[in-house]
């Protein structure tokens, strides 16, 4: 099997895209039931949450606030799983639960 990094991303920048405490409890128990599930199937080689903080630098050296500088999603995590292909990732990141709050998945293969 390859090694996969699945990044997770969402807009959560505004209040209309913000989740309610309810919403967001329910979506936390199904994260750890996904992560449960993969990790009882010896797929989770790695996995990482991030803070909403950061720092770009850009191509002038210049340091800007905010991790998103110049986009709207922000990075909620990011996983390293095991599959056999793209496909077999690619499938798997369609149950992951970000999927439900609009957002998207990453996959990179690792070389």
């Amino acid at each position: 099997m390859d090694e996969f990094l699945l990044v997770f991303r969402a807009d959560f920048t505004n209040k209309e895209n913000q989740p309610s405490p309810e919403q967001l409890q329910a979506h936390f128990e199904k994260w750890h039931a996904w992560y449960d599930k993969m990790n009882a199937e010896g797929r989770i080689v790695v996995r990482r949450r991030w803070d909403r903080e950061g720092l770009v630098v850009n191509a002038q050296k210049t340091v800007l606030n905010g991790p998103y500088a110049e986009i709207k999603e922000t990075i909620g995590g990011a996983v390293i799983i095991r599959a056999t292909d793209y496909d077999e990732a690619a499938e798997l990141a369609k149950t992951v639960p970000i999927l439900e709050f609009g957002g998207n998945v990453e996959i990179r293969k690792a070389l």
